[in-house]
């Protein structure tokens, strides 16, 4: 915000134009009969009249957001780190908040604040998994009557559905946006300048609900009041400078975030990702014209899913089953369509030759 002497607003041209221009226009209405704020009879019987069950359809829709938000809305956090902010989930009322992995970064203690206090409770973390960009916080001194949200089926999540993302964008906390649900299905990946993790995300929840910084790890909620998603990034458009696209967000689907969170709760970490792994340590490899070409394996997972199969440093993977392979996100975003105990063909250049393999894939941990 930029702080300035007190100054009178004045429009802008274009708005100083539109409004002649609307000046006009009202003249030639009144010449041709329009009086004070009246309109004539002719220009009333033009607009159609609203029907009554449609006026009714439309308060049942207000009606139905607006208990929604009551219901929902006290369920949404603000954590606040050194680094930040961001929003969580009150997940149980033993105190613990789900969120995303890079909302909390680095920090290992928190300020969380309620959508009904302005008091922020002293919070601790008690796992991240940046592989999902998940994380659990732990309230030191949970509150009484802390209500936990109520979780939806990913299955049933259905394009063209309404949704409300909750969170706090831009530090704006228990701020409320609309949209659908755009897709499902999405793998998409973060990338360190989107303030993200770096990791690949399966299975997304695609929304045009504004989603903006802050808003990460918030709530996306369908209209029978439950959570089907985690907010956590949004679309970048290159084209115009890496600015985020406009009604393409993306939330980690309910399923996951239950999955990952009870683990976390119960062992302090996740022990079963579900995620396949390939079970290499590797760097992207670039060809004579500085092109990506490859993954180039460093090292390799001492009993893991590669070195059963015969690959070692040195070796270039360049294809995993049908996908081709350039960079360490391509490898990502192959393998996430894989499941662990899956067989693939692994193809590598060794020594300028290539060989194919198959590959009985591990789990990510």
């Amino acid at each position: 915000m930029r702080d300035s002497k007190p100054n009178r607003w004045r429009p802008p041209a274009a708005l100083r134009v539109a409004a002649l221009l609307l000046a006009v226009a009202c003249c030639g209405s009144l010449a041709a009969g329009c009086t004070g704020g009246s309109p004539s009879p002719s220009a009333a019987s033009s607009a159609p009249p609203v029907a009554a069950s449609e006026l009714a359809g439309a308060r049942d829709l207000e009606r139905s957001y607006q208990q929604v938000v009551k219901a929902v809305l006290p369920s949404v956090v603000q954590i606040n780190t050194s680094e930040g902010l961001g929003s969580g989930i009150v997940y149980d009322t033993k105190g613990h908040i789900v969120t995303n992995a890079h909302v909390v970064g680095s920090a290992d203690t928190f300020e969380v604040t309620l959508a009904n206090s302005d008091t922020p409770h002293k919070g601790r973390l008690v796992a991240a998994y940046p592989e999902q960009d998940l994380a659990v916080i732990e309230l030191e001194d949970p509150p009484s009557g802390l209500r936990a949200a109520t979780f939806g089926r990913s299955r049933d999540v259905q394009v063209g559905q309404i949704v409300l993302a909750m969170g706090s964008p831009l530090g704006l906390n228990s701020s409320v946006t609309q949209g659908i649900v755009s897709a499902v299905g999405r793998t998409v990946s973060e990338t360190g300048a989107e303030g993200g993790t770096g990791a690949t995300l399966a299975d997304m929840v695609q929304t045009s609900a504004p989603i903006n910084p802050g808003n990460s790890g918030g709530a996306l909620v369908n209209l029978s009041g439950q959570v089907i998603g985690i907010p956590t990034l949004a679309a970048v458009n290159t084209s115009m400078g890496d600015s985020s696209a406009p009604g393409i967000g993306f939330a980690i689907p309910a399923a996951t975030v239950t999955r990952i969170a009870d683990q976390i709760i119960e062992h302090g970490k996740v022990v079963d990702s579900g995620r396949a792994a390939l079970g290499i340590a590797g760097r992207t490899v670039l060809d004579e014209d500085f092109q990506p070409a490859g993954v180039g394996v460093v090292e390799v997972t001492r009993g893991g899913a590669a070195e059963k199969a015969g690959i070692r440093p040195g070796d270039v993977v360049i294809r995993v089953g049908g996908d081709d392979i350039t960079t360490l996100q391509s490898l990502s975003e192959a393998l996430v369509q894989h499941a662990p105990g899956d067989t693939v063909d692994v193809t590598f250049q060794r020594g300028g030759a290539e060989k194919t393999v198959k590959v009985t894939l591990g789990q990510l941990q």
